[in-house]
Parts: C-alpha cells; sequence; structure tokens
C-alpha cells in the first residue's frame, strides 16, 4: 500500500535521507526509530508530499505518486505529535468539518458513531476541543482518518506526552484500525510501544534505514540494546 524505493532528501549538500526502501502493506503497523535528525520525520513528510524527494520514488497502492498529486490526499490520513484542531468548535463539529473537506456528508449519527468508535465518550462529542486533553484530540484526529476512509494513517510521535492509561487506549485504538486493513507507519522513540504495537520496526541513523526487524521476532530489551548499540 505505502512504499518508499531508493528514497532520498538532501538539502545542499546536507543528507536528511539516503535511499530509503521501505514498504507498509496493508494491515501493517511499521514503527521507526531513531534519534531527532535520523530521518523518521523527513520520511514522513516525505509520503505526505510536504516536501519533494531529492530522488527516488513514492508508490501509493502501487502508483508513483508526485507532490502534487490528489490521489495523496485521497488515500493518505496525518496524526501529528500535537493534533492541530479547532479549539473553538466541538468535537463533531471538528469531525463533520473535516470529513466534508474529504467530500463525505454523514448524518449526526454517524459521526457519532466514529467518535465512539475510536473511543471518545459520547458525553465529549459536543464539547469544544480547547479542553480536551492530548489523548481525546488524538482520538479526534483518528475518527477524521477513519471517516474520509483513509487507507494509509502516518503518526509522528504520537505516544509523546502520554499518560500509560491513554497510550494503552491509544494502542489498544491502532491495533483495531491495523485489523481492518489499514495501513501504519509511525514515526516513535518509544522502544517498548515499538515491540507491543508494531508488526514491523526499523531502525533509522542520519538518514539512513539500518536495521529492518519483525516486531514478533525480538524483545523489548533485545531491541533496546540493538537500538543503543545503533545510535
Amino acid at each position: 500500500m505505502l512504499q518508499a524505493i531508493s528514497l532520498s532528501k538532501n538539502y545542499g549538500s546536507y543528507q536528511a535521507l539516503n535511499q530509503l526502501n521501505l514498504t507498509v502493506n496493508p494491515g501493517e503497523v511499521y514503527c521507526l526509530l531513531g534519534q531527532n535528525g535520523a530521518g523518521k520525520t523527513t520520511t514522513i513528510n516525505l509520503f505526505l508530499g510536504f516536501i519533494e524527494p531529492s530522488a527516488g520514488k513514492i508508490l501509493i497502492d502501487n502508483e508513483e505518486i508526485s507532490a502534487s498529486d490528489d490521489q495523496r490526499r485521497k488515500h493518505l490520513a496525518y496524526i501529528p505529535e500535537v493534533v492541530m484542531l479547532y479549539g473553538n468548535l466541538s468535537a463533531i463539529e471538528n469531525l463533520d468539518y473535516f470529513s466534508k473537506l474529504a467530500g463525505f456528508d454523514y448524518s449526526e449519527a454517524e459521526l457519532m458513531k466514529f467518535l465512539s468508535n475510536c473511543g471518545l465518550q459520547e458525553a465529549a462529542h459536543h464539547k469544544h476541543l480547547a479542553g480536551f486533553s492530548k489523548g481525546m484530540r488524538q482520538k479526534v484526529g483518528i475518527a477524521i482518518a477513519v471517516a474520509k476512509n483513509a487507507k494509509i494513517i502516518l503518526m509522528d510521535e504520537p505516544t509523546s506526552g502520554l499518560d500509560p492509561k491513554a497510550t494503552a487506549e491509544f494502542t489498544e485504538l491502532v491495533k483495531k484500525l491495523a485489523s481492518e486493513g489499514k495501513s501504519i507507519l509511525m514515526a516513535t522513540h518509544d522502544i517498548f510501544n515499538a515491540v507491543s504495537l508494531g508488526t514491523h520496526i526499523g531502525i533509522m541513523k542520519q538518514g539512513e534505514l539500518i536495521h529492518t526487524l519483525l516486531a514478533s521476532e525480538i524483545s523489548a530489551s533485545d531491541l533496546q540494546e540493538l537500538y543503543l548499540q545503533t545510535i
């Protein structure tokens, strides 16, 4: 569903990403680990079309996609570290607005079902987002991704700043999305969450993908040791 082929990004003489080859199939959660500056966010920004590659290809659903291609917006959804929604609108108003931008017009009952299925309590559906916690805002962001029927969900440090309960809720929600056939690429610093949540794990350093692992074949402690040796 999502593929990078020899993907590179240069800023003058600085190489932010070097010959990245990466594939995320339907139902997979691919967790990218690495220090700040390793190339994780650059990778996500290239997939999103926020920046243009210096070399290489991006394929979505087996079709090469340019930075300006509308197919990218159709298939992709993005959950950043801080979900940027309208604080003066309620959860249901935000969901309705962004769903309509994506070409969908849902009834109020349908919108409420999306929010409930993403773990947001009904009592919060009509409350302004200005008073929401980060975990609650993430649930609205994921509901937007589901409502727009995105096949691919990109996430950048989504568990940063979440308490253990919110992290556990987020993990279960992502597993549910994967079980429904979504392709998920997540940049993270959370080694233990990568093992419990991911199907595949990549370790990046200085713009290169150094290791690619199956999460089922490595423990959190072994991954931590490998990660520390790599960086």
